[in-house]
């Protein structure tokens, strides 16, 4: 995984990342006073680290998440967690969930599949490494900090999703659906090892003189 990279690896790419223009939200053309979803987790609050316990470094399983002010009208919830500074052309998604409940509700910490781990009984898309279920974040050590956005949508009537739906089929689905949107975002960052916090002074020794 990433955390093997060396970290001369992240400083090369410390300036290339997806963006956040190219977030689903921001690719779907949502109208200006659209319905607000009130998104939030027990684990992190809004643009604050993401415990290590939900990536790569840690167990690795999906954090929980809350929410409410689903409006009428709504037929099921989309969800949509993508890395807005991966170092790549386009956002990386780590979770896609579609089919849920029209109403205020939740996902409980590991209620997706991840590595190792089997979660509740929900319809999962593709994230991508092509794989349903939660990628646990995996950033570059050196590139810097990374954003972690959660997107929420409801979605009115429509034709179903397929069995593993990818980012393309949900954002079109977006675009043409959408009633109302909420988002929260986390933080990651794997530092470059150049400086070791807490590490013991090191005293050169001197020989006795002569």
């Amino acid at each position: 995984m990433l955390e093997k990279l060396p970290p001369a690896v992240g400083h090369v790419l410390r300036d290339r990342r997806a963006g956040l223009e190219k977030i689903a939200f921001n690719r779907s053309g949502l109208r200006t006073g659209q319905g607000l979803l009130q998104l939030g987790s027990l684990a992190f609050a809004d643009h604050a680290p993401l415990p290590a316990r939900y990536t790569a470094d840690g167990e690795g399983v999906s954090p929980p998440l809350h929410w409410q002010g689903v409006p009428q009208g709504t037929d099921s919830l989309v969800l949509i967690v993508e890395d807005a500074d991966a170092p790549t052309g386009e956002p990386l998604v780590h979770a896609i969930v579609v089919g849920l409940p029209a109403e205020d509700g939740s996902l409980h910490e590991g209620a997706l599949d991840s590595p190792g781990h089997e979660g509740d009984d929900v319809h999962e898309g593709r994230n991508s490494y092509f794989r349903t279920g939660w990628l646990p974040p995996d950033p570059p050590p050196g590139h810097g900090q990374h954003r972690y956005v959660f997107q929420l949508f409801a979605l009115g009537p429509g034709e179903p999703f397929g069995k593993t739906p990818g980012r393309d089929e949900v954002v079109e689905a977006i675009q043409q659906r959408a009633l109302a949107s909420g988002m929260i975002t986390a933080t990651y960052e794997r530092p470059d090892g150049t400086i070791k916090v807490g590490a013991p002074e090191v005293v050169a020794a001197t020989a006795p003189p002569a």
